[in-house]
């Protein structure tokens, strides 16, 4: 019987570790060392602090990002917009839902449905023609789509979508 027993132990040990080497290593969300321009709160699963996610400028340069021009109402001109894709955002921490409602610093806020997040569209961007913008320029983050690139993007309701001065985003279930 100990024979079994020892046996045991090791393949229960070895499963363990054969366990352990096969999970994907996930790492846990930084905590912003910098102003937080942007906090994510609902239903998300990566949190780095009471149920939020909180982010500064660093952070979210550290992203994957993407960029492309486009012309858009409230500029002259075309522009080339730079800032980390919403569905990256929203995949790296867990967000589960049907919606997301977008809130700008004077608490304008709009609702945006998953199906209309996509790879790459939209993106929060952080620079125009590639410099950062301030608060009174629409700043430091605003959900930009490549109004150019179809006329799908060029509606009344992504228009609508098309928030600037972000400050925060529920994920709603």
């Amino acid at each position: 019987m100990p024979i079994l027993s020892a046996a045991t132990h090791r393949m229960a040990a070895f499963c363990v570790v054969l366990l352990a080497t096969l999970a994907p290593a996930r790492a846990e969300l930084a905590t912003p060392a910098g102003e937080v321009i942007l906090t994510v709160g609902g239903a998300i699963s990566e949190t780095n602090g009471d149920g939020t996610a909180s982010f500064d400028m660093a952070m979210l340069q550290a992203m994957p990002s993407s960029e492309f021009s486009t012309s858009t109402t409230w500029t002259d001109g075309t522009k080339a917009f730079k800032g980390v894709p919403l569905k990256t955002l929203l995949d790296s921490l867990g967000a589960k839902g049907s919606k997301v409602i977008a809130t700008a610093l004077n608490n304008y806020s709009v609702e945006i449905p998953m199906e209309a997040i996509r790879d790459g569209v939209p993106i929060m961007a952080y620079t125009i023609d590639g410099a950062e913008f301030s608060r009174r320029d629409k700043g430091p983050l605003w959900i930009v789509f490549p109004y150019d690139s179809s006329a799908e993007y060029q509606t009344e309701l992504v228009y609508g979508w098309s928030i600037w001065q972000l400050a925060s985003l529920t994920v709603v279930e």
